[in-house]
Formats: C-alpha cells, structure tokens, sequence
C-alpha cells in the first residue's frame, strides 16, 4: 500500500511538472508569434496570440497547432491609393491548422475566420474631402457617417443650396473580397431644387478598398454597427508569420 501511495505522489508531481513545463513553452511560442507578426506586419503595438488546446507540446511535436486566435489593435490596411492608408480598430482572427517551422520562424494556418471593425470617422475619409460640383451651380459633400439602424449607414450630405444637411440611408456591402461600398437605398427629393439620381449618387455613393490585410485575409461580410462599420473575414493558408 505504502508503495502505490507513492507511486501515486510521484505520478502527480510528474504530471504537475508536464503541466507546468508545457504552459511555459506555450507562453514562450506566443510571444515569439506575437513578436514575429509585429515586425513583418510593421505594428506600433504587440498583437495578442493565444494558442488553444492542451497539451501544447503534443502539438509541438505534430508540427501544427489546432486553434491559434489573433488579436491586432489600429491595425493600417491599405486603401489601394499611393501611400493611403485606413485605420483598423480592432482585427481579430482564429486560425485553425497552423503548420509551423521548428524555430517558429513561419506559421501557415489552414483557414482563418474573425472580424474588424472600421469607425465612421475612417471610413469618411473614403467619401472624399472636397466639395462635389454638381449641376445648376450646386454643391455637395459628405459631412457624416454614422450608424443608421438595421445594418444600414446614414450618409449626411450637404448641398450649397440647402440650410440643413440631408441624410440618406444607405447599404453596406462587400465587393471582390477587398472593397468596402456604400450604396443610397434611395434619393430623397430636394424641393424646388432638381438633381438627377446618377448627380446625388456620385457624392452619396462610394467604395473603399481595404487591402493587405495580414496573411492574405479578405473581406467576407459587412454591415453597420453602433460605432462604425463591422466586418467578418475569412481566409486560407493565411501566413502567421514567414
């Protein structure tokens, strides 16, 4: 009995040391992940990396990891102009299958799948800055953006000849994986003032191209939310880092 009882111990401390053992080579591969992705996707703050599963270095010894979640913060995307960027807030992704090299040096996941979410402000700069001609002497410019109920957007534009800005609600989608567009469901009349829909819609409508997410990562989904525009994302054999 005395025997069994100290076999007993000694199968806990062992197992205690495996547990403890594997929790640090996990915390150590985290951050060597976390630090990679911030040197080659050239961010000002270290993103979040969590290696799911346990145990760790079962996984380790298989050369790929089931479940790694990504966590990125103002992350700068791409907007297809020369030097233009557009700023990310939040960009957060699960990659599932992530075959990676011993020295964690690159990381490749099977698929990956999140969301980012893009704040009006940003997404305005898209609608231009400067003031639309348009004809009979008018004209007008996107003034605001903001969240318009059932995932729509509320376009507030402002038109020379008028007091008060007028709103329009609009539709969000996605276009070819890497385009965000805002299209007017409808044109609302403008009193005494007449303007042909294709005039409102060259100032009420517009795209904005989101490229160079980490990895190769496209846009899947979009629809409006409370404090800007929410995106779900998708990808495959999306790099982590390499």
């Amino acid at each position: 009995m005395r025997a069994l009882r100290t076999l007993l111990i000694i199968a806990v401390i062992l197992g205690g040391l495996f547990v403890a053992a594997d929790r640090l080579a996990v915390h150590f591969a985290e951050g060597e992940v976390a630090d990679r992705l911030k040197t080659q996707e050239g961010l000002t703050t270290t993103p979040s990396v969590d290696i799911k599963g346990f145990p760790f270095l079962t996984q380790v010894a298989g050369g790929e990891l089931d479940d790694v979640e990504v966590g990125m913060k103002d992350y700068a995307a791409d907007t297809g102009t020369s030097g233009g960027t557009i700023r990310i807030d939040d960009l957060n992704a699960a990659m599932k299958g992530v075959a990676f090299s011993g020295d964690y040096s690159s990381a490749t996941a099977t698929t990956a799948a999140g969301t980012a979410t893009i704040a009006y402000d940003q997404l305005l700069k898209a609608a231009g800055s400067q003031e639309a001609q348009l004809p009979l002497g008018v004209t007008a410019k996107v003034v605001g953006l903001s969240d318009g109920g059932n995932g729509k957007i509320k376009v507030d534009i402002k038109f020379s000849a008028l007091e008060k800005p007028i709103s329009v609600l609009s539709t969000v989608s996605v276009v070819d994986g890497d385009t965000v567009r805002v299209h007017a469901d409808s044109i609302p009349s403008f009193g005494n003032i007449t303007l042909a829909d294709s005039d409102v819609r060259s100032v009420a409508d517009f795209d904005q191209k989101i490229e160079g997410l980490p990895g190769g990562i496209k846009l899947d989904r979009v629809e409006a939310g409370a404090n800007g525009v929410e995106i779900a994302v998708k990808g495959s054999d999306v790099k982590l880092a390499g």
